[in-house]
């Protein structure tokens, strides 16, 4: 089975250029990771400060490996987090089936 984190980001009013641009770096280096299987980001046309992250990774230790990397560090630790008004998680095993 593998591991997935279903997050919702909201931005601060005047925030979602932020976040656009720290997800323009942060999801291409997140998918180099070692143990990462998908990682996409989305943004939602409807509400613009709504961003949508699915990530998977191979086991639940490959996930929380994501925090320690550096680019994570940066991006969404330094330049993302700081600018959301809601960060919500939801975690998921797949059933392999």
């Amino acid at each position: 089975m593998a591991f997935v984190c279903a997050a919702t980001w909201v931005a601060k009013e005047g925030e979602a250029h932020t976040v656009a641009e720290a997800l323009k770096h942060l999801s291409p280096a997140s998918r180099t990771e070692e143990g990462n299987i998908y990682y996409q980001a989305y943004q939602d046309p409807a509400e613009p400060n709504t961003f949508r992250i699915f990530e998977v990774y191979t086991d639940e230790a490959a996930f929380k490996a994501h925090a320690e990397y550096d680019h994570f560090k940066e991006w969404a630790l330094g330049q993302a987090i700081p600018a959301l008004e809601v960060r919500n998680r939801d975690f998921y095993e797949t059933l392999d089936f």
